[in-house]
């Protein structure tokens, strides 16, 4: 699948299985080349050797493929700490800086998920060419885009490709509100392969980079939030309209960091069966479009009752006939 909605963590890989791993491979080398068994006297080398050639031919050779020995582990145990050390610290730097600018954001969020895999990857051919294998040979022999399409990679190319794009397209940015495929949500982070997105129940669906199509973004303009409020039908509408005068800036006094503006009192919506509907509406940003519409309600309540502006139950009226 090409997302999927994440709402527990990913169970880590036991760390025994991998050292059960690193010994299995240890124990094949040693199988296979028992002269490489250190503290043991040459003669006893040169003995085991030799039972092994005859049971099973020359399997040494297996093990000349590689150079393994102490120098060589150092070797790799360098260079994993250095890539580690070197992935930390761009981690940490990218988590210091704080830009302001949402299209920052998205940068800094691509470059940390960006530096794991380079850092990897450079790691992994550099303790290739350390144990032995001729990296340059491999790669003039298959050719780096064969050997990318051997692995599968195609999709991940595009991830990469799209990702780059999408943070310098301005299409949208960490923090901005989207919406693809139905899924509505906080844009968290663009990686170099996958974008998250968080919705208000806390789940994060993971959408790879080449699968965003038809994207809106909603936070690219002021939202309008929209409330409706009954009134009763023996009403004075002039005096509501006096109320809203007072009440709608106050609201917007109230709750500056919620409404832009001040709201606004468009008319009457609708005539009820129980009373006449007044409509209100308030510019936002996209991510009080859900909470603005219950500060509007309560506020209008409250101011209301201290009016003395009945908001009507359901009436039933009952015809008796004669």
């Amino acid at each position: 699948m090409s997302d999927e909605i994440i709402k527990k963590e990913k169970k880590p890989v036991p760390a025994g299985k991998i050292i059960g791993l690193i010994i299995l491979f240890f124990v094949f080398l040693v199988i296979t080349n028992p002269a490489i068994i250190p503290f043991l006297p040459a003669e006893t080398k040169e003995s085991l050797q030799g039972t092994w050639s005859k049971l099973f031919g020359d399997v040494s050779k297996i093990s000349r493929t590689f150079k393994f020995n102490f120098a060589t582990l150092f070797q790799i145990i360098a260079i994993v700490l250095l890539m580690v050390t070197i992935t930390q610290i761009v981690l940490f730097i990218a988590d210091k800086v704080n830009p302001k600018n949402p299209k920052g954001r998205s940068l800094v969020t691509l470059v940390k998920s960006a530096t794991s895999y380079v850092t990897f990857i450079v790691g992994f051919f550099w303790c290739l060419a350390a144990i032995g294998v001729n990296v340059s040979t491999i790669f003039a022999s298959v050719g780096i885009i064969t050997l990318v399409v051997g692995f599968g990679a195609q999709s991940l190319v595009e991830d990469l490709i799209t990702g780059v794009f999408l943070v310098f397209e301005d299409q949208f940015n960490v923090g901005d509100i989207i919406e693809v495929e139905g899924f509505r949500g906080t844009v968290t982070s663009i990686g170099i392969r996958t974008t998250a997105i968080k919705d208000v129940g806390g789940n994060i669906k993971l959408i790879n980079n080449s699968d965003l199509r038809n994207i809106l973004n909603r936070s690219n303009n002021d939202s309008i939030a929209v409330t409706a409020v009954s009134v009763a039908y023996s009403t004075d509408l002039e005096k509501v309209d006096k109320v809203f005068e007072t009440l709608l800036p106050e609201i917007r006094t109230k709750y500056p960091e919620v409404f832009l503006e001040d709201p606004k009192y468009v008319g009457v919506q609708n005539l009820g069966e129980s009373g006449i509907e007044l409509k209100i509406i308030g510019k936002v940003n996209e991510k009080d479009i859900f909470s603005a519409p219950r500060l509007l309600n309560r506020e209008i309540k409250i101011g209301f009752d201290k009016a003395g502006i009945e908001i009507p139950f359901n009436q039933i009226v009952v015809h008796q006939g004669k």
